[in-house]
């Protein structure tokens, strides 16, 4: 339970903590002059929107995890962490292939907030949270696989601990960047998202396999 409950705090923190997940909140509360009260709801209300999808995702991973572990304990004992290594690795490849190529996610939520048009407040919420919704936490959805082997207990260890982690540490994030603490915005963090994600996911897996359940 308590490796489950780590590696997700962990991989939760990696993710909710590059810019663009909190960025374009900051720059559309300033540029359609919202309060920031107004703001902080509209991240709440984005924040649950990505975790509703990565979660319903997630359970269904988990659920082949439960199956699989039921029917092949021994053999899973070794094939999830292996999930977990093994897509570690991909993200640390996709790191090595993209490095100097640097992409500024943001930028086209905040030329979206100043297209014509788009100053309906209810509107805006709308499409980011359609926008957050499509775009799952992938590193969470193998880590529910893994969550899979110990039962309903872990997948919803896994889910509580991801939703309120992403969306409390949104909303200090945005209610930091809204009140101008610009050096919270880690570039290097959001160049090397998958280098950090790689790492963390090919360690958990090594530890999955080291550690018995």
């Amino acid at each position: 339970m308590w490796q489950i409950f780590l590696g997700t705090l962990v991989l939760s923190l990696i993710h909710v903590a590059i810019p663009n997940h909190w960025i374009p909140l900051v720059a559309i509360g300033k540029t359609e002059k919202w309060t920031l009260k107004e703001t902080l709801s509209a991240t709440l209300i984005t924040g649950f929107a990505h975790t509703l999808s990565t979660i319903l995702i997630g359970i269904v991973a988990g659920l082949i995890g439960i199956k699989l572990s039921n029917s092949y304990s021994l053999v899973m004992r070794y094939v999830a962490p292996s999930v977990l290594i093994l897509l570690g690795l991909i993200y640390l490849i996709l790191d090595f292939k993209n490095s100097g190529h640097h992409h500024h996610h943001h930028a086209d939520y905040e030329d979206g907030a100043h297209r014509p048009g788009r100053n309906s407040r209810i509107g805006i919420i709308l499409s980011l949270s359609i926008a957050m919704f499509l775009t799952p936490c992938v590193e969470i959805e193998a880590y529910y696989f893994q969550a899979g082997l110990i039962g309903w207990p872990g997948i919803f260890i896994v889910s509580a601990v991801y939703t309120l982690t992403t969306v409390t540490v949104m909303i200090f994030l945005v209610y930091a960047g809204f009140k101008g603490a610009k050096s919270l915005r880690s570039h290097t963090l959001e160049h090397h998202e998958k280098l950090i994600t790689g790492i963390v996911l090919v360690g958990l897996g090594i530890l999955a396999a080291i550690v018995e359940f």
